[in-house]
């Protein structure tokens, strides 16, 4: 069944040695995926409090399009799948690839911000020993 639009969704499951909470929110039948380290397990009040108070401040990755299957009429097979789903803790592929997504981008920006901070250093000092040079020659 698709989730409705703009609804969001809180998987909790431990990583060892952390909870860990993936915020999912799906809007235009894309996925956002965010992830936050919790430490110790947490209470249902705890999660409530955390959902309201900081959804709005999380990073959410970048859309993931989001393939929405029919729903299956074998209803045996309906109820191994979802004993399976409940017995392998862990996040949805789809919600994987989308905190993958963010963290290349964040990757990104990091190489940029530092190709452009030794730039910036590079041509500092090329300024400054310009400047030593100009003095020498003026016999300063």
């Amino acid at each position: 069944m698709p989730e409705p639009v703009g609804s969001p969704a809180v998987t909790v499951f431990f990583e060892d040695p952390f909870w860990v909470a993936v915020f999912q929110r799906y809007e235009n039948g894309k996925l956002s995926v965010a992830k936050v380290t919790l430490g110790a397990e947490p209470k249902n009040s705890e999660l409530y409090e955390l959902f309201l108070k900081n959804y709005y401040s999380l990073q959410f990755s970048p859309a993931v399009d989001v393939v929405v299957k029919e729903a299956k009429k074998n209803s045996k097979r309906i109820q191994r799948e979802i004993r399976k789903a409940m017995d392998t803790p862990g996040v949805g592929t789809k919600s994987q690839q989308a905190l993958q997504l963010q963290r290349e981008q964040n990757k990104q920006e990091r190489k940029a911000r530092s190709r452009d901070a030794k730039q910036a250093e590079a041509q500092r000092r090329f300024e400054l020993k310009q400047q030593k040079r100009k003095n020498k020659h003026r016999g300063r």
